[in-house]
């Protein structure tokens, strides 16, 4: 009682073949399947985008480091085993 049973969508298709013609809805049909086909394609070239950067990635990660001319030399950033000497202590007349 509830649900449509298959003579109500069969009324329902004659109606509206006859509200919009066979040549309309046909054409309808096609502009749906177009944007379809169109949204499959898009969703393959995001796709195809994703592959790509994956693979230039592991191409830079596979490739050996870049060396410096010979003219650069690197920054030495290793830590000193010196003790940093500290300030004496400021006289009182020099505190306030």
């Amino acid at each position: 009682m509830g649900s449509f049973s298959i003579w109500h969508i069969l009324l329902f298709a004659v109606i509206l073949l006859l509200l919009f013609g066979g040549n309309r809805f046909s054409s309808m049909m096609g502009d749906v399947a177009k944007g379809l086909k169109s949204f499959k394609a898009g969703m393959a070239d995001d796709e195809d985008e994703k592959r790509k950067r994956f693979e230039e990635e592991q191409r830079r990660r596979n490739e050996p480091p870049r060396q410096l001319p010979r003219d650069q030399q690197p920054i030495d950033v290793t830590p000193s085993r010196e003790e940093p000497t500290a300030a004496p202590p400021p006289r009182d007349d020099e505190a306030r």
